[in-house]
C-alpha cells in the first residue's frame, strides 16, 4: 500500500489539521462542488459577497455575446502580435518585480475543490470524516483590464522578430534551468522526489500561492511537490519563501510550450498535475500540444486538475477595443494575455490528450460589492480528467 499506511494516527490528524475546512456544514451532507449558496430571492442579492450556480437568461447570454463581439471587432495588428510571444518572459518578470508575492492570495480553497491533491487516505478523511461546508473557491482579486493570474508560459504562436536582450536572457535562463535539472537526473540516474510515494506537479506556480498551502499539507506524508513557472523571477520568489523545503518541493523554471524541453522527473511518474489559471495565458494554438505533453507524465490512474477563466466572464467583457489578439484571446495593458474557455473546448482539450472526464463544470457566480451596490457576473471553468489504466492483455 502507499506510504500513507505507515503514518501514525497522530501524523494523519496533524495533516488534516492543516487542511482548510468549513466546519458545521450542511447537516453532515457531502460537500457541494462549486458552493451551495443559491440566490432564490433577488431582493437578497446584497446579503452576501458571492452567490453560486447563477443561471443566465437567454437575454443575458446574448448581451454578453454582443459585448465580446464588440470588443473583439478591432484587433491588434498581426505585425504587432509577435512581441507578446517574444517578450512574454519580460512582461511577467516585470509583473513580479512590481508586485513580488503581494498580488494574489494563497489559494486555501484548493483542498475543498481538489481533495485529490492529498495523498490517498488523507483525501477521503478530509472530505468524508470532516465534511466541509461551501466548497467555494475564493474569487481571484480584481476584474480590471489588468486582471490576471500567474505569469506562466510563452503566449503566442512563433514569430520571427528581433529578440530583446532582456527577453533573450529570460529564455536562456528558462532553457538552461531545464537542461541542468534534466542533465543532472540523467547523470545520477535519480531525480528530485524519486522516493516519494505521491507526486504532484503544479504548472505555472507564480509566486507560490498554491505551492505553500500544498507544502504545508503534505509534510510528513511521503508526498512531493514539483512546481514550475515561465518567469525566473517568480520561481526565485518561491525559492526565497521561508517555508521552501527541498525535501518536499522542487521549484524550477520551465516553458511548457517548449516541445523539446526536459522535466526533472520521468514519464509516468506523477499522481496529480495542477493547472490553475495557466492555460489561459498560452496561445490557443499551443494549448493542445502542452496538455498532450504533460499527460505523458501522469501515471495510469493519475489525475489532472484544471481551473481557469470561462467564456463571457466579466474580465472578458471589460476589455476595450483594440486589445483582442484572436477570438476570445486578449492582451492586457501590461502585455500579459488571457483566453476564455467553454466546457466543450475543455472537454476536447483533455480528451484529445487521451484523458477521461471525471468532472467538467462551468462555475457561474454572482460577485457582489455590497458597499457600492454593484453586481458582477463571473465565469470560471473547473475540471478533473483521469489517465486511463492500460488495457489488460487478452487472456
Amino acid at each position: 500500500m502507499r506510504g500513507l499506511r505507515r503514518l501514525s494516527l497522530a501524523s494523519v490528524a496533524m495533516v488534516l489539521g492543516r487542511v482548510p475546512c468549513r466546519l458545521k456544514s450542511r447537516g453532515g451532507q457531502p460537500p457541494a462542488p462549486l458552493g451551495a449558496r443559491i440566490l432564490t430571492n433577488p431582493e437578497d442579492v446584497f446579503q452576501h459577497n458571492m452567490w453560486d450556480h447563477v443561471k443566465w437568461s437567454e437575454e443575458e447570454k446574448e448581451k454578453a455575446r454582443q459585448k465580446a463581439d464588440d470588443n473583439s471587432s478591432l484587433r491588434i495588428p498581426l505585425e504587432e502580435q509577435g512581441k507578446y510571444d517574444m517578450d512574454a518572459c519580460k512582461y511577467w518578470d516585470s509583473f513580479y518585480e512590481t508586485h513580488q508575492d503581494k498580488f494574489f492570495k494563497d489559494r486555501k480553497w484548493l483542498f475543498l475543490e481538489f481533495p485529490e491533491l492529498l495523498p490517498l487516505g488523507l483525501e477521503s478523511s478530509a472530505t468524508e470524516e470532516r465534511p466541509c461546508g461551501l466548497r467555494a473557491p475564493c474569487p481571484e482579486p480584481g476584474v480590471s483590464g489588468t486582471e490576471k493570474e500567474t505569469g506562466q508560459q510563452r503566449q503566442h504562436a512563433p514569430s520571427h522578430q528581433h529578440i530583446d536582450p532582456l527577453t533573450s536572457d529570460c529564455q536562456q535562463s528558462c532553457n538552461q534551468d531545464g537542461r541542468d535539472t534534466a542533465g543532472a537526473a540523467r547523470q545520477t540516474r535519480s531525480f528530485p522526489g524519486e522516493h516519494a510515494t505521491f507526486r504532484i506537479f503544479e504548472v505555472g506556480c507564480g509566486a507560490g500561492n498554491s505551492v505553500y498551502p500544498i507544502v504545508s499539507s503534505i509534510k510528513d506524508t511521503g508526498a512531493f511537490l514539483y512546481c514550475c513557472d515561465f518567469s525566473p523571477r517568480a520561481v526565485q520568489l518561491v525559492k526565497d519563501h521561508p517555508d521552501y523545503d527541498q525535501s518536499v518541493c522542487h521549484a524550477f523554471v520551465q516553458d511548457v510550450c517548449d516541445e523539446v524541453g526536459s522535466f526533472p522527473f520521468p514519464p509516468l511518474s506523477l499522481d496529480v498535475i495542477l493547472l490553475v489559471f495557466v492555460l489561459s495565458s498560452i496561445h490557443p494554438e499551443r494549448v493542445q500540444g502542452v496538455v498532450t505533453r504533460l499527460s505523458q507524465f501522469l501515471k495510469p490512474g493519475g489525475i489532472l486538475l484544471f481551473r481557469d477563466y470561462g467564456r463571457y466572464d466579466l474580465s472578458q467583457l471589460r476589455f476595450k477595443k483594440g486589445r483582442c489578439l484572436s477570438e476570445n484571446f486578449y492582451s492586457r495593458g501590461d502585455g500579459t494575455c488571457v483566453y476564455f474557455f467553454t466546457k466543450d473546448e475543455v472537454h476536447s482539450l483533455f480528451s484529445n490528450a487521451g484523458l477521461e472526464e471525471i468532472q467538467n463544470l462551468e462555475d457561474r457566480r454572482l460577485q457582489v460589492n455590497r458597499g457600492k451596490k454593484v453586481v458582477m457576473r463571473r465565469v470560471w471553468m473547473q475540471s478533473k480528467f483521469k489517465k486511463p489504466q492500460p488495457l489488460a492483455p487478452p487472456s
